[in-house]
């Protein structure tokens, strides 16, 4: 197909046949990194998967780029008339959605191309299968892609790597079903105590057991003859390539005499404990917009926990959503958009502890990938940051807000490490790192460390410690100030500082209770807010942080008795770890308590 053809496209949405025996269904627009009728010649990657199709001399092609998640189709060797489009399908190709980009050769040419479709759609928790189709004096269809799941292996491995059964096992007439999963996170289904005809097989849920259409009845298996048991093959349950983490899976079986059958409950295989948070966390990230909807601070320090736990762990496989995080949010949006407040570019905005916690992100990011915009990006919100930096009140430290209403422990522990952080990564700072030895001297005799060495919320008017609540995030961060600062100079004293706090913490009963790291709102009936719900996690990553700086087994034997308690607890079989890591009543779960649960089980790896 010539250049010319590749950029010009001719789109006659005409009525055509399709092949017969399945339902065609309307569609609606996709976004994932992009959203639906995307240019082709704006794709990453052009691969082609599936083997072309010829069709009366016509030749149809499949291209796929992955980097893109999306797909389109060609035609070439062709007449005036000849089309081509796509079908997608949500349920295994059952149904699709046809004439996706129908495109028809104009005079004169030979070939034609549809615009690019996204073959899956994670935001929605739906995985796709895309084809290309075509009619020149009748209709042709490629091959699907990916009816296939892969992960480490893909669909179909006889062999497992391991055998954990993560819920229980169900009964039906005397037969025992179980589901099972290995060290790759991947799945199978038994049954026991069974006959000639018994059968078992597996569904598998992209929406955490909501529907399971396009994975139901896999690797459907009969007892054989003579055989008492069965066993389907195993089942990956991430599939990276599509952007889906955490697939559930359950077993089922049906007992040859009776129709109904009988399954376990659901389960979110992974191979660890942090795997296993990680997953779920993944599971409410929204990559159109490129943040966890709909909390502005909490996706910063939510994507700072993904980032800690890729790094700790060497895996890539979330590098995207760092990237596509930092594409997405670095520009300007309205009050309302992202946060109540207007964000005007450069993660800033009048919450200076905002933009601050944006501005550790982008310092792990760095860590964690080396890619030197990250830390670019970091400087610029420490220099913003710097900006209310005030000594002519209380002697220093950094409003909380752009009004100057408030100087608080929050925003004077993030500028403290994150002004230390920025020097450490800058060859010949000189700049950064005195403004990081102020910061500690000022945080040091601030008097927000209380006489039981807690820190309180933050100053009053006339510049005293306000008494209000002890938080646990306030207490790692300063911890996480005083240890960058010690990095940065090798003096001592800031190391001493941070055992301190620590030790008040850990080894105090007003945030340890029972050996579990407990916030204020955990108590009797008490809830937590949004930003409450993360701030355990933000200690524990400061925690394992002095801990790696003094090599302390205490410190590492108090983060696994957290990640012991919560993993016991305050988990359910989908992974999905709630507020109280004692466990409890009232207890909330959502994506910002995952990534605090996040932040405990990485510290603990």
């Amino acid at each position: 197909m010539s250049s010319l053809i590749h950029l010009v496209l001719c789109l006659i949405l005409t009525a055509i046949p399709v092949p017969a025996g399945k339902p065609v269904t309307a569609a609606a627009v996709v976004c994932v990194l992009s959203c639906d009728t995307l240019d082709p010649s704006r794709a990453q990657q052009d691969t082609f998967p599936v083997p072309d199709k010829l069709l009366d001399g016509r030749l149809l092609r499949l291209h796929v780029s992955d980097a893109d998640g999306m797909a389109w189709g060609s035609i070439d060797r062709g007449v005036t008339g000849d089309s081509v489009w796509l079908d997608r399908s949500w349920d295994g190709g059952a149904t699709w959605e046809g004439l996706l980009g129908k495109a028809s050769i104009p005079g004169t040419w030979t070939g034609t191309r549809t615009l690019m479709y996204n073959v899956t759609d994670p935001g929605k928790h739906r995985r796709g299968l895309i084809r290309a189709c075509g009619d020149a004096a009748g209709v042709a269809c490629t091959e699907w892609i990916h009816p296939k799941v892969c992960d480490v292996v893909c669909d179909g491995t006889a062999q497992p790597n391991g055998d954990t059964q993560p819920v229980p096992p169900t009964t039906l007439y005397g037969r025992t079903i179980r589901l099972h999963v290995d060290g790759n996170a991947m799945a199978w289904g038994t049954v026991e105590s069974g006959a000639r005809g018994d059968e078992i097989w597996l569904d598998r849920s992209w929406d955490a057991g909501v529907s399971w259409a396009g994975g139901s009845s896999l690797g459907r298996t009969p007892v054989a003859d003579g055989a008492s048991t069965g066993r389907t093959v195993s089942f990956a349950t991430r599939d990276p390539r599509g952007r889906h983490y955490g697939g559930a899976v359950r077993a089922c079986g049906r007992e040859a005499g009776h129709q109904e059958g009988s399954c376990t409950a659901w389960a979110r295989p992974a191979p660890t404990r942090a795997q296993a948070a990680a997953d779920a966390l993944l599971y409410s990230y929204d990559p159109y917009p490129g943040w966890w909807p709909s909390s502005w601070w909490n996706s910063a320090a939510t994507l700072t926990a993904v980032i800690d736990h890729a790094r700790t762990t060497g895996d890539r496989r979330y590098d995207w959503v760092i990237a596509r995080t930092f594409e997405r949010n670095r520009g300007v949006f309205p009050a309302g958009e992202r946060s109540s407040d207007a964000i005007e570019g450069n993660f800033a905005s009048r919450a200076i502890d905002d933009s601050a916690w944006w501005g550790l992100a982008w310092v792990a990011a760095y860590d964690h990938t080396g890619d030197p915009r990250y830390l670019s990006m970091a400087t610029t919100i420490a220099a913003y940051v710097h900006q209310y930096w005030d000594p002519g009140t209380c002697g220093g430290g950094v409003w909380w807000d752009r009004e100057r209403t408030y100087k608080n422990a929050v925003t004077s522990g993030l500028y403290l490490r994150l002004a230390a952080s920025v020097h450490r990564r800058t060859p010949g700072d000189s700049v950064w790192l005195q403004r990081s030895r102020t910061a500690a001297d000022w945080y040091l005799a601030s008097g927000m460390i209380n006489a039981a060495g807690l820190v309180n919320d933050g100053l009053t008017g006339d510049c005293r410690n306000n008494g209000q609540q002890v938080w646990t995030y306030n207490q790692g961060l300063g911890i996480g100030g005083l240890v960058e600062i010690w990095r940065a100079t090798g003096e001592a004293r800031w190391l001493d500082a941070a055992r301190r706090l620590a030790d008040a913490a850990v080894g105090g009963t007003v945030l340890t209770r029972n050996g579990v790291l407990t916030e204020s709102c955990d108590v009797g009936q008490n809830s937590c807010d949004d930003n409450q719900k993360q701030f355990k996690g933000i200690f524990m990553r400061f925690l394992a942080d002095l801990a790696a700086a003094t090599d302390s087994t205490a410190y590492r034997d108090y983060a696994k008795r957290q990640a012991d308690s919560l993993w016991a607890s305050d988990r359910d079989p989908l992974n999905r770890i709630g507020q109280r890591w004692a466990g409890g009543t009232p207890n909330q779960a959502d994506w910002r308590t995952q990534a605090s649960g996040l932040g405990a089980l990485t510290a603990a790896s």
